[in-house]
């Protein structure tokens, strides 16, 4: 089932505006819904609502529709926002 990613990000937002500075439940529950991690490892990997964002423009990317060397584009222009959540995610499953 593809992932409607307005819909996605809006209540990313909602959630990040309501709980404040830490990563909860609620917003790894979001995160996990699209990955292959834990609501615990999203919370433990990525503590701050702020790195989950990121996580989840990464993701966005990543399972967008695009091809390959789009893919790979976009990450390039945003190298430097993802650098510490690819450092995370390759820490994790290296």
């Amino acid at each position: 089932m593809p992932i409607d990613w307005d819909k996605f990000d809006k209540d990313l937002s909602d959630i990040v505006e309501k709980e404040g500075h830490h990563t909860d439940e609620k917003l790894a529950s979001k995160i996990s819904s699209i990955t292959r991690l834990t609501d615990e490892e999203i919370i433990e990997l990525f503590p701050t609502p702020a790195d989950v964002e990121k996580l989840a423009k990464l993701m966005k990317i990543v399972k967008s529709a695009e091809d390959r060397n789009n893919k790979i584009n976009n990450i390039i222009k945003n190298a430097e926002e993802f650098g510490g959540i690819v450092l995370t995610l390759l820490q994790k499953f290296a």
